[in-house]
């Protein structure tokens, strides 16, 4: 237990931290007008402010400051001290995660366009892999005592790996307090896997995600007084990209690079079903939709809080069989895996994940398609008018419209 002491210092400093600060990041978002009102697109029915990613960095900010002075002078383990099998600059990773934070600060407040937003993902991710954090060769699953050398490419491929490890968060946080207990789960597992690989900066990372995320929840648990705003979901799904690359080594096996991939299993389910609906409707993979998990499961008549405790459930199921897979043979990886591979699709199905829930409504007035949800209430009264006042528009656009259309 003593072992785990400055572990537990760590996440309980990161708790208290963000715990006192929440309040002042609602106050500020208020403030500056941060806030989500409530539209179609939205779930929540009362203005909301965001920001309370600021709230959860400090926590981690400080929390991390107390493991670094805990490692120079009280003999805590050390994270500071690069790990030979994958050393990093721990300034440049600083750095890295401070222009996630105000890239998606400054998105909160001034609603960054979509290029900006992604511009400063990538520079952020280029200066995490310009500090070193970058998996350099991979073993041969096909021959053990090979590797395969990544070369120039490894770069590009870790950054693209850190953008959207950090959109697959950014992207599920739809329900009060789903993102932040996801990401709470996610990091306590991948804080085990840190224990196991030796690696003290990303369990001292992950203890503090997860401590932040904990005390977070408090304000965040449905009904939310605030939410994580891209600020917080922009740096959980950085973070978590980080801590899972700082637990592999320079030379990775494939087991250590599925096994965070299993971790955040769900979101990335979710990700991934929403390309595939979206290309399905014929609409751009950026247009926002109510086909998420949060969001089916909410047609399928559960409330907020019972929809995020079974996305919660799903999550710990998950990484109970990623520990498992680190523990294991070869063919129990293996049949672990083809197990919570056949839950998870099972699940998806169930939920109609991969059914589109847009499609292309001709408008008669402009000429031009738009982009409508099929249970929109004026979208019935819209097609009825625009026949009315356009009978020949309307006929010559339906089989098109018939071919672009999902009713579920």
């Amino acid at each position: 237990m003593e072992r785990f002491l400055p572990y537990i210092a760590v996440a309980a400093t990161a708790f208290v931290v963000t715990f006192v600060c929440t309040p002042a990041a609602k106050r500020l978002a208020i403030r500056l007008d941060a806030v989500d009102y409530p539209s179609k697109r939205r779930i929540n029915t009362q203005p909301t402010p965001r920001l309370g990613g600021l709230a959860v960095f400090l926590g981690l900010l400080v929390a991390m400051v107390v493991a670094v002075f805990g490692g120079t002078h009280l003999g805590w383990p050390s994270v500071l001290v690069s790990h030979p099998s994958l050393a990093v600059d721990y300034h440049l990773l600083a750095v890295a995660v401070l222009l996630m934070v105000a890239t998606g600060t400054a998105d909160d407040i001034v609603q960054l366009s979509p290029k900006a937003k992604f511009a400063g993902q990538i520079i952020a991710a280029s200066v995490a892999v310009a500090g070193g954090l970058v998996i350099h060769q991979i073993v041969n699953p096909f021959a053990g005592d090979t590797y395969i050398e990544l070369g120039w490419i490894a770069y590009p491929i870790t950054v693209i790996y850190l953008v959207a490890f950090t959109n697959i968060i950014n992207l599920i946080d739809g329900l009060d307090g789903l993102a932040s207990g996801i990401s709470c789960i996610a990091a306590l597992s991948m804080f085990s896997f840190a224990i196991l690989a030796g690696r003290h900066d990303a369990a001292a990372f992950s203890l503090a995600l997860a401590g932040s995320c904990l005390a977070f929840l408090r304000y965040n648990f449905n009904p939310a007084s605030i939410f994580l705003g891209d600020s917080g979901s922009l740096l959980l799904g950085f973070s978590l990209g980080i801590i899972s690359l700082l637990n592999v080594s320079r030379t990775a096996a494939v087991t250590s690079l599925l096994i965070p991939l299993i971790v955040a299993g769900v979101p990335i389910i979710d990700t991934f079903s929403a390309i595939i609906r979206r290309t399905r409707a014929h609409v751009s993979i950026g247009q926002a939709d109510k086909g998420h998990i949060h969001h089916r499961l909410i047609q399928e008549g559960y409330n907020q809080k019972q929809a995020v405790l079974l996305i919660y459930a799903w999550c710990i199921l998950l990484s109970l069989g990623a520990a498992a897979i680190n523990q294991v043979g070869v063919i129990w990886r293996v049949l672990i895996f083809l197990a919570l591979l056949a839950c998870s699709a099972a699940f998806a199905i169930h939920l109609h994940l991969f059914e589109p829930v847009l499609r292309h409504h001709y408008n008669a007035d402009t000429h031009e398609d738009e982009i409508v949800t099929p249970d929109d209430p004026a979208f019935a009264d819209e097609e009825a008018t625009a026949e009315a006042k356009h009978p020949r528009h309307q006929k010559k656009h339906r089989n098109r419209n018939d071919r672009h259309t999902d009713n579920r």
